[in-house]
């Protein structure tokens, strides 16, 4: 009989629900990690746990890095099996389960958001902190709808208006991230190729760079620009957005999108790489008042 895990309190709990509850992504990925703390600390080996509830290791694993939804029975047994009695606790994870296998909003737009996507957008609306370095485009939390449009455009050049119109849609949406009463910091570092790439014509990236300005002037947003004349703005010349969260159950998450996929990465040694490139960008490039002064110049 294996040993007990140790208890896990309810209001630890309550607060994982209520910090992560606006994204069933999140709460996914605490409740794998709670699964997983759970297992080690009763001392139980993941196949073990697989062969209790019917499966094998790959599916405990799975479960505990959040691939996959978990089951409630599934999680009622394992919770058995690792020693957890307590009534509420038990009803804790019962609505992170729940909560877990929710549809997040985006999910209407399934039509025209890939697989891969949907996990930033659940993972932005979690976080605590963004940081992003882009080398050809504005970030799309920072991007016009024009310039949505046009980046959209370029993209999909035979998507009809419909489809068109629905990815700007999304982004907006997306955006209200920034505007709501608990944002996220937003730290985003651009290479100076983003500001004269023309995406949408003149009157479009006018438009665009005046944005920059205004969302700039924001407490939690800083937009830093990357200049060409300056050696260690180079970082291997693709996009980086690095994720932190206020959960201690979460780890920093980057992520790296390619043409067709992305890739998440968990790994403290690898979050801590990407984390040194954007710190040594963010070290590099121009600070806040003078990228200001810098988007000011290319309007004038």
């Amino acid at each position: 009989m294996p040993t007990s895990a140790r208890p896990v309190d309810v209001p630890t709990l309550e607060y994982y629900l209520a910090v992560s509850a606006r994204s069933p992504i999140a709460v996914r990925l605490v409740l794998g990690h709670l699964l997983r703390m759970l297992r080690k600390d009763a001392g139980i080996p993941a196949e073990t746990a697989g062969r209790f509830i019917r499966g094998s290791g790959a599916k405990i694993s799975r479960m505990e890095r959040a691939q996959v939804t978990c089951k409630h029975n599934d999680v009622t047994d394992l919770l058995g099996f690792y020693g957890v009695e307590d009534t509420q606790v038990l009803a804790q994870f019962a609505d992170m389960v729940r909560i877990s296998r929710q549809p997040g909003w985006w999910h209407r737009f399934d039509g025209v958001l890939p697989d891969w996507a949907g996990k930033l957008i659940g993972l932005q609306e979690a976080a605590s902190t963004i940081r992003t370095y882009e080398v050809q485009l504005v970030p799309g939390l920072l991007q016009t709808a024009a310039y949505t449009e046009a980046v959209v455009r370029q993209a999909y050049p035979l998507a009809p208006q419909g489809e068109v119109d629905e990815r700007g849609e999304l982004r907006r949406i997306r955006q209200d991230v920034l505007v709501r009463q608990d944002a996220p910091r937003l730290w985003a570092v651009l290479d100076e190729a983003v500001l004269h790439r023309p995406m949408g014509g003149e009157q479009v990236m006018r438009e665009q760079l005046q944005h920059l300005i205004k969302m700039s002037q924001l407490e939690h947003v800083t937009i830093q620009i990357a200049p060409f004349n300056r050696p260690g703005c180079i970082a291997g010349g693709f996009p980086i957005t690095h994720l932190r969260f206020d959960l201690p159950a979460l780890p920093d998450i980057v992520y790296l999108e390619q043409l067709r996929d992305a890739e998440y990465i968990d790994k403290p040694e690898e979050t801590q790489h990407y984390r040194s490139v954007l710190d040594s960008l963010a070290h590099a490039a121009l600070s806040p008042q003078e990228s200001r002064d810098l988007l000011e110049h290319i309007l004038s």
